[in-house]
This record gives structure tokens, sequence and C-alpha cells, in this order.
């Protein structure tokens, strides 16, 4: 991608937030909405077929979630991909624990599990990804004072995508959470970095070493949890920097912190509906809808519309920044407990919610749905296979073969393990499920 483009889109991308009006924003999705519908129509045999009644208001469409996307990944995408070489291929990235490259040279490929069930793909073309440090500086909520940025970036896996964020003005250093504490203490002052990028869990365990770190940390930004109005004064105070959200899902750039420090929904990339118990709309600030159905307006290889979500949101007041973007008071339903079991030197070690999630998701297409229930260094693992009792024969073997293996590479032996078969279902109010329950405190 060349500067120029990257130039444009970080024009644009402020444009959108700080200029548009109400009317203004409006105007651009409805515009993005129909050429999404008319492109997807046109190359997707999926979308073509739902929407066969081409004169149906966008508001009336079928709204899909994970299992339809799945169930018919190979006609939705546009790109002609099949499904089951992709999920193959993401399958080889997970076992061989190598996370970068490309599908067929061209498409970034995730794997995800989420808060709704089985297993998730969804694809990402070469030249998207490339114009992420641009997106990135426009709806990062960093300041261009700290100019060049080297971040430290924290999270399970570094994928293709993150690889392929780099520009003059930019570096990033990966490391996983797994990482040990000491080894992430001199990558922050060997790398000279001053943004820290971690999920909330991750930087509550470096926060009691902050004395150690001898760089000044400018920006922490936080991602993949939930960040509590806690925990964001907490590590304001603690890391003594500024504090930014950033709300990624699978499925898009869902929101971004702007100058003023408030989370806004990026309205020019992702068109989100709330609506409440009943189907009515859902507008006011402090009000918790009960579904949330997103459309991506960027990623035309694998159209996402009217994709419900399980993440829910609550509104909140206008921002003094002065955007017509609508304001995220809060983010309910995406949190997980970290699990902490006592190591072979009888120190606590952290295993997060999205690592032991790969254990589970990656063992078995058929485990519809899973619960991890931690105490002490008893493990109960309860899984919905309503595949029968061989099925579940096969899945338990593996399991109680692989979860010790998995955990004995951090140190981590002698875990009470106890694997169980039950029916499991979703809650009506979807912000109150927990996949994670632990007694466990760090």
């Amino acid at each position: 991608m060349g500067i120029l483009q990257g130039v444009v889109d970080y024009v644009k991308l402020n444009r959108h937030l700080y200029k548009y009006s109400q009317e203004e924003i409006e105007a651009y999705q409805k515009k993005e909405l129909r050429d999404l519908l008319d492109y997807a129509v046109a190359r997707s045999p999926f979308y073509r077929d739902l929407y066969s009644d081409g004169s149906a208001e966008f508001h009336s469409l079928p709204i899909i979630n994970k299992e339809i996307m799945m169930e018919h990944f190979s006609s939705l995408n546009t790109c002609g991909l099949d499904r089951d070489e992709v999920m193959a291929f993401a399958l080889q990235k997970e076992r061989d624990k190598d996370y970068t490259g490309y599908f067929q040279d061209e498409y970034v490929v995730g794997l995800s599990s989420g808060t709704s069930g089985n297993k998730g793909i969804y694809i990402t073309p070469k030249a998207m990804t490339r114009r992420l440090p641009f997106v990135f500086l426009a709806r990062s909520g960093i300041s261009l004072k700290n100019l060049p940025f080297r971040i430290l970036f924290l999270l399970r896996v570094f994928s293709q995508g993150f690889a392929d964020i780099r520009a003059p003005f930019l570096s990033l250093r990966y490391r996983s959470t797994m990482t040990e504490v000491d080894e992430l203490i001199d990558a922050l002052n060997t790398g000279r970095i001053n943004i820290l990028m971690a999920p909330p869990s991750m930087l509550r365990i470096l926060l009691p070493e902050r004395k150690r770190i001898r760089r000044t940390i400018d920006t922490v930004v936080s991602y993949a949890e939930v960040l509590t109005a806690e925990d964001k004064e907490r590590f304001r105070l603690g890391f003594g920097a500024k504090v930014i959200e950033i709300y990624q899902a699978s499925e898009g750039q869902l929101g971004s912190t702007c100058s003023h420090g408030s989370l806004h929904i990026n309205e020019d990339l992702v068109y989100v509906e709330l609506y409440d118990a009943d189907g009515n709309p859902v507008t006011a600030p402090g009000t918790p809808a009960a579904r949330m159905v997103v459309t991506n307006l960027v990623n035309r290889a694998q159209p996402l519309i009217r994709y419900e979500m399980n993440d829910l949101i609550v509104l909140g007041e206008p921002c003094p920044c002065g955007s017509a973007f609508r304001v995220i008071d809060r983010v309910i339903g995406r949190h997980d407990d970290v699990l902490y079991f006592s190591n072979v030197e009888g120190k606590l070690q952290h295993v997060f919610p999205d690592l032991f999630s790969r254990f589970l998701i990656t063992e078995s297409d058929q485990i519809r749905e899973f619960q991890v229930i931690q105490t002490g260094q008893a493990l109960r693992i309860l899984i919905d296979c309503p595949n029968g009792p061989e099925a579940q024969k096969e899945i338990r073997d593996a399991l109680m073969k692989r979860i010790p293996e998995e955990l004995s590479c951090f140190g981590i032996e002698h875990v009470d393990l106890t694997i169980a078969f039950e029916a499991l279902t979703l809650p009506t109010d979807k912000s109150k499920y927990k996949r994670f329950v632990t007694s466990v405190l760090p």
C-alpha cells in the first residue's frame, strides 16, 4: 500500500469521525449498505438466494449468526473459497502454533470461538490488512505527539494481519500473553516502548511490576476484554499513562477511542443495530439492548450483513469531542475470568480464557458448547455434544490427554481434571452467560 492511499484513508476517517453530521453519517451508511448489498448479491450465491425478493427494505432482511455463516461459508464468501480448505488451513496453524502466512497467498484467516459456541472462520484480503496502519493512526485515539509509535503488543497469538501493520512511523513488537513477566519487562525497556497494548487481564498482571519499567509509557491500549471504569482509572494511575480502548471483534473494528477519550461506534466501518426484547430499536443512552446486529461495511470478501453478535453494548451520552458517532458507555458480555493454577515452583500461573478455548474448539467439531469450572487445582469441563456416547468418549479421551500436555508447557502439573457431557444453552440474557467460572484469585 502506498503512502498516498494511507494519507487519503487517514484524512477520510478523521473527517467522518469529527466533521460529519448525523445526517451525513446516515447518508454515508445508506450508500455503503446499498453498494454492499449489490456486491454481495452479484458475487455470493448465499446472499443471492437469501435476498431473492429484491424489494425488501434493509431492516426487514433476514438476520444471520455464526452458525448460519459457518454452514454456508463456501457460498457466502465472494472469493470462491471452500470452507473445509480454509478451516484445515486455520487448524493446521493452530497445531503448528504458527499464525503467520496467507491462505492462497491472499487472505488472512482468523479462527474464533467467541461467546456463541463453536469455531468461526473470518477472512480478510491482504490488501485490506496492509491499510491498517493508517486506520490505526486515525482511530486509535493515540496522540500524534507520540510518533513514532513503538508498540509492545500482547495477545494470545500473532496473526499475519498484525504482521502487516508496519510503516515508517510505527513499529510493533509482539509477545504472547503467556510470556514470563520478566521477559515482558525486558521487552518494554529494551524496545523503548511508548505504547503498551494488552487485554485488561494482562495489564493487571503487569501493574504490580510498574516500577521495574524504566521507559515512559505514554499510552496504554486495552482490547479483547471488557475494560471497566474502575480498571481504566487503576491503569491510568498505575502506569501514569493515558488509557484508551479499542473494541475489536472478528466481525470488525466495532469501536475506537476519540481524542477526548470516549469509545465511539465506528459508524463508517460497521453498521450497528440495537434492539430491545420486543424488537424495538434502542437509541436511548443507558438502556441495555437485548440484541446487537452488525453489518461490516468494508470487508466484501466475507460479507457479514445483519449478523447477530452475542456481545451487547450500552450507549452513552454524546461526547464533548463533538463527534456524531454514537458513544459506547460500556460493553457487556465479553469478559471471561482468567484461570490460575499453582505451577511446579509453587507460584500462581495464569491461563487466559481465549487460550483455553482453543484447546477445546480445535479438538473436535462435535463440541457444540462448553463451560469450564475451576476450584483450586480441580478443573471440571462440561461439554455439549449431542452426537452420542461414541463421539463423547472420543472427545473425552482426546481432551484428557491434550489439556494436561498443554498446561504442562506452562509448568502446571497435577490438575484434577474431569470432563462431563450435558446439554448447555445460552440463557435469554446473553450478557449473564459465563463460560469460565473460577474461585481462584491472583
